[in-house]
């Protein structure tokens, strides 16, 4: 390695990093609420980084926003209010835009400066933002959902990993609140992180023994994210009524013909089938059967 190259290391455990080549620092702040930074490479495009955790990459970033919205929708056509709960980067706002069914989408995130960040140096993720449907809520969104009932189709948690802004957004206290804020037939999604490295799996069985708590079905599913920790990452999915998310219809959503890069209807139904290893970490954290 040339001592005079910028690199950007993520430590993933005392034994595990993940490294990639810098161009050039296109911005560094300090928020009231965490570091922000962001990043020109040659292998990613441009990076957005907050706390030294790396948060979404211009090459990869499709994927997580993607999958973290399509399938709900897919699974419940008919939504029409959503609530994303974090996701100043306007990722999830770009993918739910792509339906004109959907009335009301309100993004409620604690950090306003990822949000002006986001907007100025990633507009290939927030273009969307100012689509006339959107509502930005400064605000914290454990205290926001507390104050809601009734009122979402959908519930995305995109939230941070389960630690500083992003802690709360993993608890118990939260998931009911988020039950009480949906519609009688709502879902909720949320990041689930990777169940792969020890920290990271750990918190992966703590969201999930908390969200079968709470709604009593909490289904898994799961992508393939490069520049995540391990490639390999999870989301949880969980409905008001019970609904099972592997059985939906895909002709339907096909025959809108949205255009995307990573989620087809095909995947959706195979990104619930999970490997062995995945399927006994969520045994042992809810205490039964997946």
């Amino acid at each position: 390695m040339n001592p005079k190259e910028l690199w950007f290391t993520e430590n993933y455990c005392l034994d595990a990093r993940f490294s990639m080549r810098v161009d050039r620092q296109v911005y560094s702040s300090k928020s009231r609420f965490q570091q922000i930074d962001v990043y020109d490479t040659p292998a990613f495009g441009r990076v957005l980084v907050l706390d030294g955790c790396l948060m979404l990459t211009e090459k990869d970033e499709f994927i997580y926003h993607e999958m973290i919205v399509h399938p709900a929708m897919a699974v419940r056509p008919d939504i029409k209010k959503v609530l994303v709960i974090g996701g100043g980067d306007g990722g999830c706002v770009r993918e739910l835009v792509k339906y004109p069914t959907i009335e009301q989408i309100d993004l409620c995130e604690i950090d306003r400066e990822v949000i002006k960040v986001s907007r100025e140096f990633l507009p290939q993720t927030s273009a969307r933002m100012d689509d006339i449907r959107v509502e930005l809520h400064i605000a914290d969104g454990l205290k926001f959902v507390r104050q809601q009932k009734n009122a979402y189709d959908l519930i995305i948690v995109d939230s941070t990993d389960p630690f500083g802004p992003g802690e709360g957004l993993f608890t118990r206290e939260f998931y009911g609140n988020c039950l009480s804020a949906l519609t009688e037939n709502g879902i909720l999604v949320n990041q689930h992180e990777s169940p792969y490295y020890p920290g990271d799996a750990l918190a992966c069985q703590r969201a999930h023994r908390q969200l079968s708590a709470v709604f009593g079905d909490a289904y898994v599913y799961q992508a393939h994210i490069p520049t995540y920790p391990s490639g390999h990452w999870l989301f949880g999915f969980a409905s008001k009524s019970g609904q099972d998310p592997r059985v939906f219809d895909g002709d339907a959503w096909d025959a809108l013909g949205l255009k995307t890069r990573y989620y087809n209807t095909a995947l959706h139904k195979g990104s619930f089938a999970l490997p062995n290893y995945v399927l006994e970490l969520l045994k042992n954290a809810e205490g039964m059967g997946y």
